[in-house]
């Protein structure tokens, strides 16, 4: 009789596996999923390259302490507000007494959900630097999802994920995050190219049709689309600085789509009857139809909601509206496209002198990376994608540099970003430089691609056909290493992480509205930031819009304490005036504890910090 063997520990851990739970198998393939793979890489390099904005996430802001607490501020704001106050949202406690202080600049809504974690000061900076590093995992990631569903394999589809993470002119945006969070964008456009099937290369293994067979599409997924629209919409609650040429590329893709179909299906609707059984077939299918329809009237519908707004506060402060004068003050020349910021390790100290020829570095210099530039070059000759795609990619790039250079473009900018101030919500976007990003994308695409071909190039002289191979094979790999590894190289800067400064404690206990002296467009980021203790309205606030209400009060307080500031205020409803000692000194404020108020309807109080006035009702 034959005794039963004993399995090993291989064995005994496949009879393990075999005994797991349904769920536990599907976890246990989700964790060993590309996709999740991908994703848990992307947020380790995220880490890696983001790692000071962690060492004190509490206490410091990247880059500055201005516009990061700014942003901090809204998220914190929007959560706040969906909590307590939703028909509220759009009416900041700051700016106090002027209305839509949230359409001043992005929105920043899809952040919303954080902001209802946590109170205060210190919440709003962890938050930010959380939501930081997830900006950049997010566009690693859905670059990397991008390129791999038009059909590049994963090491040049990384590629394109680091390129567009590592691109040195977003050193220069580092303080703006708003301008960083565009990985909704690249994965956006992944989901709906799956939802309808695009892929510019057959999947590895297919290989190549026969002669006279038609190319087997790949196979829709609705799901997929409506998603893509989802995460499109999401994209664009962001702010429209980004997401409106974001919608209207969308609307480009859309109606190329259509343009596509008709060609390929031209001899269905040339067949006779505009509803016979040969133009029905050629539609797509009913269920991806129907997501296409219902993810855009989601988006278009968001997107007009979200519209009311700006287009209510350009009708209070026409003055918000960005016509030529604004666009060519932001308008890089032509050699900004080869120049990187100064925070670039690699370039910042060897371009200054070339630097010092822009009025606004910051805006003006576009450089994607020389390394990129060098690939994409080589991917117009050598290329793994077809002739048809490196030509329109090509197009692509020189058409989004045209309208990155402004009013700088040919003819002045009028047949480039001038045309574009015609097209509705364009009015209000006053940098054309921001634009790179699309450049960005189309050159990474590029580049991409030569890497793909490296495959089927011989890199290596084989002693024997197995030989050769194995070598090729590891050629292959360590190109494609290296040239992931040069461009995220030539992208790396120097960000500082500034230390935000501590709120005074005694604007937690003033009574609201309020005004803090002195006030300054910028400074006043830093009092909306301290207001999140409480959100009690102030009359301070930042942004990219100066509301006529506190340019008339930052005129009158000039001379404050004195009868005309003071009926001012009062006037307004403003009940405290607290003037910050360490920020009075060298201002007409700084005398504030010891200024003569005999006979104006104020009392006051002097504490470490500041100086109180409070102002008789």
């Amino acid at each position: 009789m034959t005794r039963p063997r004993t399995p090993g520990p291989a064995g005994r851990a496949w009879s393990a596996r075999a005994r797991m739970s349904p769920v536990w198998t599907a976890l246990w393939r989700g964790l060993r999923h590309e996709w999740t793979l991908a994703a848990l890489a992307a947020v380790a390099l995220a880490l890696v390259l983001n790692r000071g904005a962690l060492a004190e996430p509490t206490r410091t802001l990247p880059r500055d302490i201005w516009d990061p607490s700014l942003v901090a501020y809204l998220i914190a704001w929007t959560g706040h507000a969906l909590r307590h106050d939703p028909a509220g949202l759009w009416h900041l406690n700051a700016f106090y007494p002027a209305p839509y202080g949230l359409a001043y600049s992005d929105s920043l809504l899809g952040y919303a959900p954080f902001g209802l974690i946590g109170t205060g000061p210190e919440a709003a900076v962890l938050r930010y630097n959380l939501i930081y590093v997830g900006a950049y995992a997010l566009v690693l990631f859905g670059g990397y999802c991008l390129a791999r569903q038009l059909g590049l394999r994963p090491g040049p589809a990384a590629l394109v994920g680091v390129a567009l993470v590592a691109a040195p002119w977003r050193l220069a945006q580092a303080g703006h995050l708003q301008v960083l969070s565009t990985g909704g964008i690249f994965l956006s456009l992944a989901m709906l190219a799956r939802g309808h099937g695009v892929r510019w290369l057959q999947p590895p293994g297919q290989g190549q049709p026969e002669p006279g067979t038609p190319r087997q599409a790949p196979p829709v997924r609705p799901g997929w689309a409506l998603a893509g629209w989802l995460v499109a919409t999401w994209q664009l609650s962001l702010g429209f600085g980004i997401g409106l040429p974001f919608l209207y590329v969308l609307l480009g893709c859309l109606l190329g789509g259509v343009v596509v179909w008709a060609i390929r299906h031209r001899d269905e609707l040339a067949a006779g009857r505009p509803m016979s059984h040969r133009w029905r077939s050629a539609l797509p299918p009913r269920a991806l139809l129907a997501a296409d329809l219902g993810g855009g009237l989601v988006f278009a519908g968001v997107a007009l909601l979200l519209a009311q707004p700006y287009l209510r506060v350009l009708e209070l402060y026409p003055y918000a509206r960005r016509g030529p004068a604004w666009v060519e003050l932001y308008s890089p020349p032509l050699t900004g496209l080869f120049l990187a910021p100064a925070e670039s390790t690699i370039w910042g100290q060897a371009q200054s002198a070339a630097r010092e020829a822009l009025t606004v570095p910051g805006e003006m210099a576009l450089l994607p990376g020389f390394v990129l530039y060098a690939l994409a070059a080589t991917g117009l000759v050598y290329s793994v994608w077809p002739r048809h795609v490196r030509i329109g990619l090509a197009v692509g790039v020189v058409g989004f540099a045209v309208l990155c250079l402004g009013t700088n473009g040919p003819a002045g900018g009028r047949f480039g970003y001038l045309a574009l101030l015609h097209l509705p919500g364009f009015e209000a976007i006053r940098t054309p430089g921001r634009l790179i990003l699309w450049v960005t994308l189309l050159l990474a695409l590029l580049g991409a691609g030569a890497l793909g071909s490296l495959r089927t190039t011989p890199l290596v002289r084989p002693a024997t056909a197995a030989r050769g191979t194995a070598a090729h094979a590891i050629a292959v790999h360590a190109a494609v290493v290296l040239a992931v590894a040069a461009v995220l190289v030539e992208g790396r800067g120097a960000i500082p992480n500034v230390p935000v400064p501590p709120a005074p404690p005694t604007l937690s206990t003033v009574e609201a509205p309020y005004l803090v002296l002195p006030t300054h467009e910028v400074v006043d980021m830093n009092v909306m930031l301290w207001s999140t203790d409480r959100f009690a309205p102030v009359v301070n606030g930042g942004s990219g819009l100066v509301p006529a209400e506190l340019r008339q009060v930052r005129e009158v307080v000039a001379t404050f304490p004195d009868p005309a500031s003071v009926a001012h205020l009062r006037a307004i409803g403003v009940r405290s005036v607290v003037v910050l000692r360490s920020r009075a000194v060298g201002t007409p404020y700084a005398n504030a504890d010891v200024v003569p108020i005999n006979g104006l309807p104020l009392t006051r109080q002097v504490y470490p910090d500041a100086v109180v006035f409070t102002i008789q009702p």
